[in-house]
């Protein structure tokens, strides 16, 4: 087999590779500590291959676990190659794992959803190689143990053996200058561990340091130097045979020209494209895991639109009326308790008004309710008293026959105009209902016309049937006041004005404020408030349950921590940063609601393009702004509720997440 790494260091080493002085560990057990070392002295030399013995509970795997950086002594000291350990931070001494160590698991620790050269590759990864050279690397190194016809075999399809080597290269990645193995052949058979202890030796000649944790004297009987741990203390050492760390080759952590100028967005990349393999490894969770943004979103852009939809319809259809009408009505406004009993409205107060220059145009209204009868045909109508003017300042057009006139209204004619439901009703289909008879209750009048809205109709959604409002009040309803007047603002009038005069010239005539006025403006105003209020609060609704699938999203993360603690150990042990952590889970989260948010947002539109055309009376009106908002809101959630998560599995200890079953 080739040398793995190139030469940096050769020849006599002055010091020892690793040093520890009076190292003890201890763990709190509830109220009671336990101490699984102490007061351990120990040199390992470059090039040496160390044993560690022990009956199980003695602290070799502690022992071993603190030699490569997975964790932190209660006391004494550790340096490699010189350099203090402890007083490295937990990134420092990722970097130390990275560049340093390479570890060799019992039960392999291969990372389940990447094959045998994704799983090689790793290190590499977070030590910001590029992906060209670390699969060519990853490839060479499986090639050289044998692998090359299993590269793009995932761990579940590899034979122990197998999955050792594959643990092996992986070691090997980033140089592997010393190589931590514990209980290496613990979980293979003979034959596989025997190969497993050839490859170990032929490591060993090529300059790696190899430490071995293992309670089989077979296998510490081909290391170089056995030690012996008993209740936590060194109590035999066979000690450094001079020839063996006499002539070395030490390898360096990156071969020549693997790691680029650009390993900070090299890393990140990769922690994109793993967090994307994560998601599509477990596709149902990832959906159902959106399934809350999606259902959040939808609601939120579909509520804005509806909201904004809507409030354009009425201000169209306020605007169809026109911006010069005024209302003028009893009572003290609308809703009022008193409005049914004030009747002060009369005609000679719509005559008054129509005598000043500001109205173009003012039209009388009674209404009434009645039967409307056609040979055997029934049903019940409004009927609108009013003038020529009511027409024009409502925006109907004629479709066939023509309105009444001036002639009609003195003389109370029996005549009426009709619309188009009405004529559908009583009259068949393409006839002439002009000249014809309705019979509204026991009063006959004469169709003279059919009109059709070319505007807003904010009326009652029956039959509607107009006649001179002197014919109502005289021969349907009999009353003898109006119930409203409508008056048209000549051109050139500000209504406000207009508005003016008409209260000042009803209160002199009726001596006390016993009417209202209300202008299409204000109409606006009222409408539009009542729209932007109820869209606030069922998008306040949407908001809510957009809150509720981001706490989804993170409960979920935090269970995906959970299930995922052994491959975070995995990823901690072979030289991943927390930072690195932190990105992988922390885009999970982020794509996971970026991608709900894109889903949530083409189910609004659907929904919308579904409902305008089942219907013509609801109106969706999507814009830019809210769609990018609602985008950008699904980022932000992805962030908010993705960190907690992300930084939990961050903090893991290493040594408890590998132990994890």
């Amino acid at each position: 087999m080739e040398n793995t790494g190139r030469t940096t260091d050769h020849g006599q080493s002055d010091r020892p590779l690793i040093s520890v002085r009076g190292i003890g560990r201890s763990f709190a057990a509830g109220e009671e500590t336990v101490t699984v070392l102490r007061d351990v002295d120990l040199d390992i030399w470059p090039g040496e291959m160390v044993a560690i013995i022990g009956a199980s509970g003695s602290g070799k795997s502690t022992l071993m676990n603190i030699l490569g950086c997975l964790d932190r002594p209660s006391t004494g000291s550790f340096t490699f190659d010189g350099r203090d350990v402890s007083a490295l931070d937990a990134d420092e001494q990722a970097e130390l794992r990275r560049e340093h160590f390479g570890f060799i698991f019992q039960r392999y620790q291969l990372l389940g959803d990447l094959d045998a050269r994704a799983n090689v590759e790793v290190p590499a990864i977070y030590a910001g190689e590029g992906r060209k050279a670390r699969q060519s690397r990853a490839g060479e190194l499986l090639t050289r143990l044998g692998l090359e016809a299993r590269m793009d075999h995932r761990p579940g399809a590899l034979s122990g053996g197998q999955q050792q080597r594959v643990s092996v290269a992986r070691a090997l990645m980033n140089g592997g200058e010393v190589i931590l193995a514990d209980e290496p052949t613990g979980a293979l058979d003979t034959k596989s561990s025997a190969e497993l202890i050839k490859l170990l030796l032929e490591l060993n000649d090529q300059g790696h340091t190899i430490i071995m944790v293992t309670h089989d004297p077979k296998v510490a009987a081909h290391a170089h130097r056995t030690i012996e741990i008993s209740d936590g203390r060194i109590v035999a050492d066979s000690g450094r045979r001079i020839e063996t760390a006499g002539s070395y080759d030490r390898p360096v952590a990156i071969p020549s020209g693997g790691r680029t100028g650009f390993a900070g967005l090299n890393r990140l990349a990769e922690a994109l494209h793993m967090a994307l393999a994560a998601m599509l490894a477990h596709r149902m969770r990832s959906f159902l895991t959106m399934l809350g943004i999606i259902i959040g979103i939808a609601s939120v852009v579909l509520v804005v639109a509806l909201g904004t939809g809507s409030q354009e319809k009425v201000l169209e259809n306020i605007s169809s009326l026109g911006t010069n009408t005024i209302t003028i009505r009893a009572g003290s406004g609308f809703g009022a308790r008193d409005a049914a009993r004030i009747e002060t409205l009369i005609p000679a107060d719509a005559d008054a008004i129509a005598l000043k220059p500001y109205a173009a145009g003012v039209s009388p209204a009674v209404s009434a309710s009645a039967t409307a009868r056609r040979g055997a045909t029934e049903a019940s109508a409004q009927i609108n008293g009013v003038t020529n003017d009511y027409f024009a300042a409502h925006s109907y057009v004629t479709v066939t026959g023509a309105l009444f006139d001036a002639s009609d209204i003195a003389s109370r004619a029996q005549v009426t105009v009709i619309d188009e439901a009405t004529r559908d009703t009583f009259f068949d289909a393409g006839s002439d209902p002009v000249g014809r008879v309705l019979h509204l209750g026991k009063v006959p009048v004469r169709v003279i016309g059919v009109v059709r809205s070319s505007g807003a109709s904010f009326g009652p959604s029956s039959l509607n049937i107009w006649l001179p409002y002197t014919t109502v009040m005289a021969r349907v309803s009999g009353q003898d006041y109006l119930s409203s007047i409508e008056v048209q603002v000549a051109d050139g009038y500000e209504t406000s004005a207009a508005q003016a005069e008409i209260s000042a010239l009803l209160l002199a005539r009726h001596g006390v404020q016993d009417f209202f006025l209300q202008n299409s403006d204000s109409i606006r105003a009222t409408l539009t408030s009542t729209t932007q209020t109820m869209t606030l609060l069922v998008g306040a609704i949407a908001v809510i349950s957009l809150v509720v699938g981001g706490i989804g999203v993170m409960n979920i993360m935090l269970v995906s921590v959970t299930e995922r603690t052994k491959e975070i150990g995995v990823r901690i042990a072979i030289g991943a940063r927390r930072s690195d952590i932190i990105a992988q889970f922390l885009i999970e989260a982020v794509l996971v609601c970026l991608v709900g948010g894109v889903l949530g947002i083409a189910v609004a539109l659907g929904g919308g393009a579904l409902a305008a055309a089942m219907s013509d009376s609801v109106r969706l009106s999507f814009s830019t702004l809210s769609v990018v908002v609602a985008f950008l809101s699904s980022t932000l959630i992805g962030i908010t509720f993705g960190y907690l998560p992300a930084r939990s599995a961050a903090r893991l200890d290493p040594v408890v997440a590998l132990s994890r079953d």
